[in-house]
């Protein structure tokens, strides 16, 4: 068994590698040839703590079997640990056994980033110049970062009921040359071109008049029931996206959306259909288009294995 520490993960870590690893990935997800199990969700003693487990299989290619345990952990920040740190476990598809084991913590925020890019590729307007990220914790960084890399962003605006942790996010975007300032959530919608949602959220952080025609919008903060970050007046003038649609439904940001049906999930589009070309992604500069990442397993497998591969490469 193959043990990979944070410290081994960082050098090769880059948004570049998670954004090919990860768009790969939500092809997978759309695909038959993968299975995604139910999502486990638990915590320890404390109630304030939580921990998911996310499992899945696909045999395109090179098969992937495994796992990602996700936790959350509050009070580690009182010991100068991290809150938030994730591991992936790696099976042999033929045998069962344990073939590695990564320490994903800063991994995760790559891949979480990732998702978003990959769908803001297609689905946002090439030309999109205003980026507002609501919230300013760990992974807003990694959001604004991956999105700088494929787009021309000029402004970031950042909306977060801790104006110090949004000044102080400011400086780090500052430092890549980004015009970045604090602002109010009005204003910052009125103006954008992308929005991403990081937060915590059970209530809608804006209001959905604010949302100018063209604008694209993530949320990946959404992955538990009760969590909400959009207004659901949004959803009746946007098309929506996720990376898969019945996780989106149950625990994603979409489980406020109005069905028609008890099994309507034909209203989301998964986006890995609009990689391959089975679906549209952006029909217009008009168009409002929402991605709801939730997160699957399949994109940690997807990481997981580009992170070994470039090791190997290496020669680590």
């Amino acid at each position: 068994m193959r043990f990979i520490s944070a410290e081994q993960c960082r050098p090769v870590v880059t948004h570049r590698l998670a954004f090919e690893a990860i768009k790969a990935a939500l092809v997978a997800t759309a695909s038959p040839a993968s299975t995604l199990f139910p999502v486990v969700i638990g915590h320890g003693s404390e109630p304030g703590t939580r921990f998911t487990v996310k499992s899945a299989t696909q045999s395109v290619n090179v098969p992937l079997t495994g796992l990602k345990v996700g936790t959350y952990w509050p009070k580690n920040s009182e010991h100068r640990l991290p809150r938030h740190n994730s591991y992936i476990l790696l099976l042999d598809d033929d045998t069962g056994a344990l073939n590695a084991v990564l320490e994903g913590g800063q991994v995760n925020a790559f891949r979480t980033a990732a998702a978003d890019a990959v769908a803001a590729h297609y689905l946002a307007r090439p030309d999109a110049s205003r980026l507002v990220l609501f919230g300013a914790g760990h992974q807003a960084k990694y959001e604004a970062e991956a999105l700088l890399e494929r787009f021309p962003i000029t402004d970031v605006l950042i909306v977060n009921r801790d104006r110090q942790k949004a000044e102080a996010l400011c400086d780090a975007l500052a430092e890549k040359g980004v015009n970045a300032g604090v602002s109010d959530a009005e204003t910052a919608c009125r103006t954008a071109d992308i929005i991403v949602t990081v937060t915590g959220s059970t209530t809608p952080l804006f209001q959905a008049e604010w949302v100018k025609p063209g604008t694209h919008i993530a949320s990946m903060g959404s992955d538990a029931r009760g969590k909400q970050e959009l207004p659901p007046a949004l959803f009746a003038r946007a098309r929506l996206f996720a990376d898969l649609p019945e996780q989106s439904r149950t625990l994603g940001e979409f489980q406020h959306a109005p069905r028609v049906s008890e099994h309507d999930d034909e209203s989301i589009t998964a986006i890995g259909n609009v990689i391959i070309g089975n679906a549209f992604g952006r029909r217009g500069p008009e168009e409002i288009t929402i991605f709801d990442s939730s997160g699957v397993a399949l994109q940690d497998l997807f990481i997981a294995a580009a992170i070994l591969n470039a090791l190997d490469n290496a020669g680590a």
